[in-house]
């Protein structure tokens, strides 16, 4: 009986861990859109009222950033900041509390 709940507890486990993900991606999705919406409205009201000066690159430019940033979050996309390094800290951080209560 404890293999089988094992096997279903690692089962619920990697469903949890694809929903989270799903969630991720979903969330980018909706803040690309949002991006997209926002930044055509600041465009469209840059030209329409002070087109001699183009200031919506700086909103695009900021939020861009944060975009870029969202995605590689989402698609599991961190060349310095990967599941390894993450793993890593958690056993690092796990290590040095077991550590401080035995001392």
């Amino acid at each position: 009986m404890g293999i089988i709940m094992n096997q279903f507890n690692e089962e619920y486990e990697k469903y949890l861990q694809a929903k989270k993900q799903v969630d991720e991606i979903k969330g980018f999705y909706i803040n690309l859109a949002c991006y997209i919406l926002v930044n055509l409205f600041l465009l469209w009201i840059n030209l329409k009222y002070s087109p001699e000066y183009l200031w919506f690159f700086w909103p695009l430019l900021g939020w861009g950033i944060g975009l870029f940033f969202h995605a590689m979050k989402a698609f599991n996309f961190a060349p310095f900041l990967g599941k390894d390094w993450e793993e890593k800290k958690l056993k690092e951080f796990m290590d040095k509390e077991k550590n401080s209560k035995y001392e």
